[in-house]
């Protein structure tokens, strides 16, 4: 690890100004970043400790929630505000990493976590398009279990590693940005980037801008859940994930939110199969068809074949449950 300064930002303006030149990363609970600088894949000048800025969760006007960047995942999982109005919210934070981890790490911090794969990680032995641009990307010849099915490119094939960015994908949330040249807002689903030529650029963030906050509107689903498929029950990203809020009106699907997770290098915002289940019976042959043409376009590899159909299933049984049918 090489050596690096470290400060600690009292508010916003000094934090943006603390990590102006683009050589300094802002430090939330490090859970992420620290990692990474010991496998020697960052190798930032300085450190700007962000966790004494706003961390508060706020309800909003209509029945919304602020949630201040420097929130602990914990904090936000355990918020009573957030279990009753946002359970898929809940749920995906606490499928993520372990209860250690989810007690350090930070809303922004994990918005800002790094789209990665093993490849990624492995600084003296893999080449990586995303770590090193135009070095090529042994993912694609290489193991693959783990990688997209779709929204990928020739350049890289990881996924987002995210629970909580699919959840907040599906409900639509808001990302409060502040910089030198002032504040803006971007909404979740557009936040992430897909890899195409430059897979080294993984959010809409412009240099010196910074997360502040994130906003959820009032739930519009009489029902949400999360759930997530793995290899190992703790610890470990998703092989296909699924966030998903329905309200039911007559026997048909009224409104409907679906992200899924484990497939893309961003989380997944379903619209084509929204689209298609709105309006229609809750069928487990509704849910597979409806599946069927939001992934019309992906290109599995052989090792990640199987996620077309996990999707489709955990799709189902999902919103099956959500629906209250038995079908």
């Amino acid at each position: 690890m090489m050596p690096f300064t470290y400060s600690r930002a009292a508010s916003i303006d000094q934090a943006i100004e603390m990590a102006a030149g683009g050589r300094s990363h802002l430090l939330g609970g490090g859970t992420n970043l620290v990692d990474l600088m010991r496998k020697g894949v960052e190798r930032p000048s300085g450190l700007v400790d962000v966790t004494a800025l706003p961390g508060t969760i706020e309800e909003t006007g209509g029945g919304g929630l602020r949630i201040g960047a420097a929130a602990r995942n914990s904090a936000v999982a355990a918020h009573p505000l957030v279990r009753a109005r946002y359970p898929m919210l809940a749920r995906a934070i606490l499928a993520g990493a372990s209860a250690q981890i989810r007690n350090m790490a930070t809303v922004g911090g994990n918005l800002m976590q790094r789209t990665r794969c093993v490849y990624f990680q492995d600084v003296a032995g893999a080449r990586c398009n995303k770590r090193a641009p135009g070095s090529g990307c042994d993912a694609a010849g290489g193991f693959n279990r783990y990688h997209a099915i779709i929204g990928a490119s020739p350049q890289c094939i990881a996924t987002h590693p995210s629970d909580m960015c699919v959840a907040l994908a599906a409900l639509d949330a808001r990302i409060h940005v502040a910089g030198a040249g002032g504040a803006r807002t971007i909404p979740m689903v557009d936040f992430h980037r897909l890899p195409g030529e430059r897979p080294d650029l993984e959010t809409l963030l412009e240099p010196g801008e910074m997360i502040v906050a994130v906003e959820i509107d009032a739930s519009p689903f009489a029902r949400s859940t999360y759930r997530k498929v793995r290899d190992r029950a703790s610890y470990a990203f998703a092989l296909v994930s699924v966030a998903a809020g329905l309200t039911m009106r007559a026997g048909r699907i009224e409104k409907i939110g679906i992200a899924l997770g484990g497939i893309a290098a961003k989380p997944w915002r379903a619209l084509r199969a929204e689209a298609a289940l709105r309006g229609g019976p809750a069928t487990a042959q509704a849910f597979e068809a409806a599946l069927a043409v939001e992934l019309a376009d992906a290109a599995p590899l052989p090792g990640n074949a199987f996620k077309v159909g996990l999707a489709q299933r955990t799709l189902g049984a999902v919103c099956i449950e959500l629906s209250g049918s038995d079908r």
